[in-house]
């Protein structure tokens, strides 16, 4: 049995459904994402989890008992919330101490936690600071302090790091998972950023409109995607939408050209698809006329035009117009990118195995999904 269990759950605010018939399992000291755009359900399921909201079906169990009416304040878990929600009025000490205040803990023992978890968290000596003295990186760091004093079974996190500049929010998410790992504690982090997502998780519960997509491996989910709004939502991609010519063969039909994919199982000849590229995955060279591309062993070749050329530091990403609605993404090591420039010709290259082929069939709401992850 998983250490905290989501059974069936459903949650309904009025006639609007924010989460419907989820059920998830956590493992003791795993760190579990829920990742997805705003709206979608995952802070009302960490507001579940934590005893704010009630469910409108289904059970929550947490080491085999079930919690789902238990009130919050008798659940053994502790909230970082994305606004710090300091006590303005007390010190980083005393904010750390509340909940242990509350519990009635001795005081040499909360003196001595709240010493041990500022050190824990970099700040031994910002005990005495009120939240206005500190940095908005410093402040979350004493939410999460004050939220571990209490020695919860369970960490949740809504979005810490959003309001925090890149810098920092980098650095922090660091912090947050060393914390977690040498703690060994069970967390639940909710974001919207899929850099950050990925960076920090053991595994990723993708979720739109309400549902998971796809709960996996960070690197499963980047690499092999199962819905197409998993595929377009987490990282940068390009997309081809087409007909699966040949799925024997390995034949896509996309904007009047063929694409060279693996055989694809589980889909048929004819069904409509998206073909999904990396922009990793994507080589270019010089559009040098009469040469012969297919001598590289590359099995996919289309012609453009560079649009726009952005250095990111250790590579540059090219967006190249390759008829008049379609413009493709390469990145490319910037070494190796000092030769190209806007304007020029250039063909764009990438193998069968680049590419991951998803049914635009399987389900109607395909398409929708992928317009809403594409906005984001």
């Amino acid at each position: 049995m998983a250490f905290l269990e989501l059974e069936h759950i459903t949650k309904y605010f009025g006639q609007s459904t924010a989460v419907m018939d989820i059920s998830l399992s956590v493992e003791q000291g795993e760190f579990l994402t829920l990742l997805g755009p705003s709206g979608c359900g995952k802070t009302t399921i960490l507001r579940m989890v934590a005893g704010f909201e009630t469910p409108s079906a289904g059970n929550i169990l947490l080491d085999g008992e079930d919690i789902t009416n238990r009130p919050a304040s008798k659940r053994p878990m502790g909230m970082v919330f994305q606004s710090y929600a300091l006590f303005p009025h007390m010190t980083a000490e005393q904010n750390i101490a509340f909940g242990m205040s509350i519990k009635r803990t001795p005081k040499d023992v909360i003196a001595r936690r709240c010493a041990e978890l500022l050190e824990l968290v970099g700040l031994g000596d910002k005990g005495r600071s009120f939240p206005h003295q500190l940095s908005g990186g410093q402040q979350q760091r004493i939410a999460l302090a004050r939220a571990l004093a209490v020695e919860p079974k369970v960490l949740l996190l809504d979005e810490p790091l959003s309001a925090l500049d890149a810098k920092v929010r980098v650095s922090l998410r660091n912090e947050i998972r060393r914390i977690q790992q040498q703690l060994k504690m069970t967390a639940i982090y909710v974001t919207h950023d899929q850099e950050e997502a990925l960076a920090i998780s053991d595994r990723i519960a993708v979720m739109a409109k309400g549902q998971i997509e796809q709960l996996d491996l960070p690197e499963e989910i980047y690499n092999n995607p199962r819905t197409v709004f998993a595929a377009s939502f987490v990282g940068t991609s390009n997309h081809f939408r087409g007909v699966l010519e040949s799925a024997s063969e390995g034949l896509c039909q996309v904007e009047n050209q063929t694409l060279h994919v693996l055989p694809v199982q589980n889909l048929h000849d004819g069904d409509r698809v998206l073909v999904m590229v990396r922009p990793e995955e994507v080589s270019i060279q010089s559009a040098n006329e009469g040469a012969d591309y297919s001598a590289n062993g590359v099995g996919n070749h289309i012609a453009g035009v560079i649009e726009l050329r952005t250095f990111l530091g250790p590579f540059t990403r090219f967006h190249v117009r390759v008829n008049e609605s379609t413009t493709l993404t390469a990145d490319v090591p910037s070494q190796q990118a000092r030769d190209y420039y806007v304007a020029q010709h250039v063909v764009l290259s990438f193998s069968p195995n680049a590419c991951q082929v998803l049914s635009l069939d399987k389900d109607a709401a395909e398409l929708a999904r992928l317009a809403e992850a594409e906005k984001v």
